[in-house]
């Protein structure tokens, strides 16, 4: 069973930035696809970005894109989450997921693991 412990968040104001960072534990790290979801209050789980196993093909929800980057290093077993511009539409609790398939998607369900997430509040 893989751990995922995530940490960088925190408060910034709206126009701010944040990099949020998701290590992994076990040796398979660099076979599954990874993404970031978040939940802000009263809101179900919802998708912001994901990454293939090598890194080169991301995909990202609308709203985020141009202002968020995902990234991966599988020599360290780490996927990050650059955010930039934020707003506080973007206030939630930001989670790291593993997918057990080599491509990723952007369905909750189709992510076995999770990571205990990492609060984010933007300050208007």
């Amino acid at each position: 069973q893989v751990q995922l412990v995530e940490s960088g968040g925190g408060y910034v104001q709206a126009g701010g930035s944040l990099r949020l960072s998701c290590a992994a534990s076990g040796r398979t790290f660099s076979s599954y696809a990874m993404a970031w979801f978040r939940r802000a209050p009263g809101k179900e789980r919802e998708f912001v970005a994901a990454i293939n196993p090598a890194g080169l093909t991301t995909y990202y929800r609308d709203s985020v894109k141009g202002r968020f980057t995902i990234s991966r290093d599988n020599g360290a077993n780490t996927v990050d989450l650059q955010m930039n511009s934020l707003k506080p539409e973007d206030t939630a609790v930001y989670h790291c997921g593993r997918r057990l398939r080599s491509f990723a998607t952007e369905v909750v369900s189709d992510y076995d693991s999770w990571g205990q997430g990492t609060q984010v509040t933007v300050s208007s």
